[in-house]
């Protein structure tokens, strides 16, 4: 196995009465891990949580507070969205970061019976709020023109023909879709986008999460042999935490284990365990995965609800302890800590 690009996925966590500090730590996390050598640092986008609602305007802070690092969303739910304002706000976002945007996508509207009818006007139960509506964000960030030839708008010391602006042509081939089905993966590699796959799959014809996982890679790499592929796992090692921290990253896994053991839900949802322990446990557990060893692109999941301190103290011990066994090497000279 040999991984040449790790990056990591954060929750963006804050406390309800002070956001700012939350997100702060968490734009601190990015320029941390940019300063040890990381290739991504990832946010995730939640809604109705304490969590980042946009992850457009979050990478726009992220990318003045960054210079080298990749900047993704994992990921941007469709349902909420609407194609052609979304489209400027990440061509804004990647302009200001001087191009270094990856976006992932997903179908559908967490949380749509209180939500719904707050983000669209008119009956949203009956729009496309699956593949359709992200290929209609993917073709708005190909910047075509709009109207005929013809047609153009005017300014005040400007005539132009309208399309998205700003435009970057370079940020359509950096989208990327949160594949969890074997139809997703289809669809993804369908349709040109990179495929990020995490620690939740939908069991098709298995109940083992690897055996699952592996088929949508296969069927994603059927389509698309040569595009990106990034796994993600949550990977928790001990090595530089005292006990008190050791104890509560047991707890945590523990609590999560049970819905390991067999498929969940009407959708047969599967769960990958979580990857805690020491450095050596975790690079044995590694190695024995076989989907993280058929990739080169490895996403560091990290957990929910903690501290700022302990995912400093994750992403170093992954950094000097764990990674390099899996051949990689840090963009740049990494911070001291």
């Amino acid at each position: 196995m040999t991984i040449t690009s790790l990056a990591f996925l954060t929750p963006g966590n804050f406390a309800d009465d002070d956001p700012y500090t939350g997100l702060e730590e968490t734009l601190q996390l990015f320029e941390y891990g940019e300063r040890l050598g990381y290739d991504g640092a990832w946010i995730r986008q939640r809604h109705l949580e304490h969590g980042v609602g946009s992850a457009a305007v979050f990478l726009a802070a992220a990318g003045q507070r960054t210079e080298r690092v990749e900047l993704g969303t994992a990921v941007i739910p469709i349902g909420y969205e609407s194609p052609f304002r979304l489209a400027e706000d990440l061509a804004l976002a990647d302009v200001l970061s001087r191009g270094r945007l990856q976006i992932g996508f997903s179908t559908g509207m967490p949380h749509a019976d209180i939500l719904g009818d707050l983000v669209h006007d008119g009956d949203w139960r009956t729009f496309d709020l699956s593949y359709g509506r992200v290929a209609r964000v993917v073709d708005n960030l190909r910047g075509g023109y709009l109207g005929d030839p013809d047609t153009v708008i005017q300014s005040p010391g400007n005539t132009q023909r309208p399309r998205l602006q700003p435009h970057n042509p370079g940020l359509v081939d950096r989208i990327w879709y949160g594949g969890g089905s074997l139809r997703s993966a289809r669809w993804a590699g369908e349709n040109g986008l990179n495929l990020l796959s995490g620690n939740i799959v939908t069991g098709e014809g298995t109940d083992d999460f690897t055996t699952a996982q592996s088929n949508l890679l296969t069927e994603y790499r059927r389509l698309q042999p040569a595009a990106r592929v990034a796994v993600g796992r949550v990977i928790v090692p001990f090595d530089s935490a005292d006990r008190a921290t050791r104890t509560r990253y047991q707890e945590y896994a523990t609590s999560r284990h049970a819905r390991t053991l067999a498929p969940q839900g009407p959708r047969r949802t599967l769960f990958a365990p979580d990857v805690v322990g020491t450095a050596e446990q975790i690079l044995e557990q590694l190695a024995a995965d076989p989907v993280v060893t058929a990739v080169s692109e490895l996403r560091l999941e990290l957990p929910y609800e903690f501290r700022r301190e302990e995912y400093e103290q994750i992403l170093h011990d992954v950094r000097h302890l764990i990674a390099p066994e899996l051949g990689w090497r840090p963009a740049q000279l990494e911070a001291t800590r």
